[in-house]
């Protein structure tokens, strides 16, 4: 096999090409910044090619790590985001004078387009992340019609590559059953330090007119059509008629805000939330909703299983991988969303079940170390070498041949 050829750890020189990073706030910014911190933890060296994000931004240079920011052009509806604009010249210029040991593609837009067509003219291994299910996203924006090219294009983005990491398991069953090909499931992480019990306040709770023994329910994530903030919003109705005094925080920030808050006024919404300020928002709620059915993984849960609350989920991404239904939270059956109000109604009827559900989940999240997920990314990158050693001995650096 030529998993049997992967080389002996050593310094690597590693390009990651990602068109979303910190401090804009995203899941795929949030992990594609872990792993390149631990990655350069490990000794390697860095080059992380993305947009530059504002006029002042100059990016970070040193010896061993290098940001190279490229032209990009705010995102339609996601004014806060950039994409980049195709480079091709000016990344084989780049590569060219001096060769990455491997290329990680994080983002499939136009400068991860590029940075896959200037990968390949010079025969770089080359790897890729599918973490955005844009083509989950075409029906809540109007262009259903779309899901159709937009697949093809995945598919021929990531075919292109050595290796797409994924993950979990059941998204890669899903894009098998789409074409996509050697697929690999790497896990997420979560940072329990942060995410940790011990930073609930009282003194925030009260700020949302709560209690001690008020029961708070958290949603974390952007105030967008694909959240499915409706199933959210009925599902609160069904916790208040258990428990009238039910609270509903929603952390975050989109273009559903003012919608949100003319069907809801009774809910707070905290706005952006960062680090320490975010970790104390999860810690003082007592359950967590995640009503999505459009991600890939879904970053928000496991932080919130990590800060001790019972989650509710749909049964897939990563609810479906992490929560054990009845033990460390509750599982909806998925795009079920009276089964999902029903459950809701559950965790607000049984609170001492639900901070029982809490414990165990922060349990699980303690299992979901950063390091064996940086392992599991560094052990993808000698694979790809090895596979295009093995298949040009003669020329280090050459990907397989793809259909």
């Amino acid at each position: 096999m030529v998993e049997d050829l992967v080389p002996a750890r050593r310094s690597l020189r590693v390009t990651v090409v990602t068109e979303t990073y910190p401090p804009e706030i995203n899941g795929v910014a949030a992990t594609i910044s872990r792993v390149v911190e631990g990655l350069r933890a490990r000794g390697h060296a860095l080059q992380l090619v993305r947009p530059r994000q504002a006029a002042s931004d100059a990016g970070t240079d040193n010896e061993r790590y290098h940001e190279v920011l490229m032209r990009g052009l705010p995102i339609p509806r996601y004014p806060q985001l950039r994409m980049g604009l195709p480079s091709k010249r000016a990344l084989v210029q780049l590569w060219a004078r001096r060769r990455p040991d491997v290329v990680h593609i994080v983002t499939e837009g136009p400068l991860g387009w590029s940075a896959l067509q200037a990968a390949t003219h010079l025969k770089l291994p080359l790897v890729s992340d599918f973490r955005t299910n844009f083509h989950a996203y075409s029906r809540h924006y109007g262009v259903a019609w779309l899901r159709g090219p937009i697949v093809a294009y995945l598919r021929k983005f990531h075919n292109r590559t050595a290796c797409t990491m994924v993950p979990t398991e059941g998204l890669k069953r899903e894009l098998e059953a789409s074409g996509l090909r050697r697929l690999r499931v790497v896990a997420r992480g979560v940072d329990t330090d942060l995410f940790n019990p011990s930073r609930r306040s009282e003194a925030l709770r009260l700020s949302w007119g709560a209690a001690p023994l008020t029961p708070v329910v958290l949603c974390v994530g952007r105030l967008a059509p694909e959240k499915n903030l409706g199933t959210l919003l009925d599902a609160y109705e069904a916790m208040r008629s258990r428990e009238p005094t039910t609270r509903l925080v929603l952390v975050g920030d989109g273009p559903e805000r003012a919608g949100l808050q003319q069907r809801c006024p009774g809910a707070i919404f905290a706005g952006v939330r960062r680090g320490e300020d975010l970790a104390a928002h999860y810690a003082s709620a007592d359950m967590f909703l995640f009503p999505s059915l459009t991600e890939t993984f879904g970053n928000v849960v496991p932080e919130a299983m990590a800060s001790g609350l019972a989650v509710l989920g749909y049964d897939y991404a990563a609810a479906g991988q992490l929560v054990r239904h009845a033990e460390n939270g509750l599982l909806a059956h998925f795009d079920d969303g009276l089964d999902f109000s029903a459950a809701a109604a559950r965790l607000a009827a049984d609170p001492a079940g639900a901070r029982a559900m809490g414990l165990q989940a922060r349990a699980t999240a303690k299992r979901l170390d950063w390091g064996r997920i940086v392992d599991a990314v560094e052990t993808e990158y000698l694979v790809a070498m090895a596979h295009a050693a093995a298949a040009a001995p003669a020329s280090w650096g050459r990907v397989l041949p793809t259909a």
